[in-house]
């Protein structure tokens, strides 16, 4: 058996990027929404809301996302206990992706760096849903609170540097479609210059986070509840129907993967793997069978073995027919590994 070490220029790696649809149903945009009455009445109900591309007790049902709202304080959800304020449903979401997000219990999660007084929406797209993680600039939300619709998308088509958390990339969410805004502006509130932000939207987790504040400025209607003693889940609620009314129904999202290939090229030169490896070739004195193997050898290259520096056998890669080769040829295999 002969063998030939690779030089440093016959090994090349490559990374593309391969983006594909979010939902269950192949398509880019989500626009049938179904909640499930037994999730919503269960423990898990007071925490998160899953939502369905069809009604939840037919066979094809699958989760597509989940809605679950947080605040710092703990209001809008009902207390674990009456005699300890602050400690509710909505309290433990809010410490989740504050660790999550942040890795810091202290600090406070900030939207356009300003606290949102109104705690948060988390939707988080299923992990069964996409690859590696959520495309940038392809996020696209409609909410509805009967009178108003907002559109919502990522800033990533309008900064140049982008910041990273714990949970990798984070991008602000503006009023928008396609990561730019409408107007050409930065899709911020120019009524309420303290509303900066009307989210987070965290690609590497699948996560999106919408600013209470501001939802609650551009959408008065939604009316979502902050007392401290509410009904746990009614903001979850609350914000599913703001995404399935009228004129919303409109969740758009696209994956993105990177694949990592690395190209071996083999070389044979014309002096190189002219002689056949098969036993049979050879006598048994150890000479050629056949005489005319002798000053015109011919071989059929079928398969490229590849080997570590201990002659350990890694792996295969085979022609899709076999290559003749002799001392007038030479010739270049190109093997793709993709992981």
């Amino acid at each position: 058996m002969s063998f030939k070490q690779f030089d440093n220029e016959d090994v090349i790696v490559s990374a593309d990027s391969i983006s594909s649809t979010v939902w269950s149903t192949d398509t880019y945009e989500l626009s049938t929404f179904f909640t499930s009455s037994t999730q919503e009445s269960a423990t898990s109900g007071d925490y998160y809301l899953n939502v369905y591309q069809t009604g939840s007790d037919l066979s094809n049902a699958a989760v597509q996302y989940s809605i679950a709202y947080g605040n710092c304080s703990g209001v809008g959800s009902s207390p674990y206990n009456a005699n300890v304020a602050g400690k509710s449903p909505s309290s433990t979401i809010y410490g989740q992706y504050r660790s999550l997000v942040l890795g810091d219990e202290e600090q406070d999660i900030l939207f356009g760096g300003i606290p949102s007084t109104k705690g948060f929406y988390a939707i988080v797209v299923d992990r069964a849903r996409y690859k590696e993680k959520l495309m940038p600039g392809t996020f696209n939300l409609k909410l509805n609170d009967g009178s108003t619709t907002l559109d919502l998308t990522d800033n990533s088509g309008q900064i140049s540097t982008v910041t990273y958390t714990d949970a990798g990339r984070s991008y602000e969410i503006i009023s928008g479609s396609n990561g730019t805004a409408h107007d050409g502006g930065t899709g911020f509130s120019s009524t309420n210059s303290y509303v900066a932000s009307f989210g987070k939207f965290l690609p590497d987790i699948g996560v999106i986070l919408l600013n209470g504040q501001a939802l609650d400025n551009h959408l008065s209607a939604l009316n979502f509840t902050t007392g401290s003693s509410d009904a746990n889940g009614a903001n979850n609620g609350i914000l599913f129907t703001a995404m399935n009314r009228g004129a919303a129904q409109s969740f758009k999202a696209n994956s993105e993967e990177t694949i990592s290939s690395n190209y071996i090229f083999v070389r044979v030169r014309n002096g190189e793997f002219n002689y056949s490896n098969n036993p049979s070739n050879i006598t048994g004195s150890g000479e050629l069978r056949h005489n005319s193997m002798v000053n015109n050898p011919q071989a059929y290259i079928t398969s490229v073995g590849l080997y570590n520096d201990n002659n350990d056998l890694l792996g295969v890669a085979k022609l899709s027919k076999p290559l003749l080769k002799d001392f007038t040829k030479e010739a270049l295999v190109r093997i793709k590994l993709d992981y």
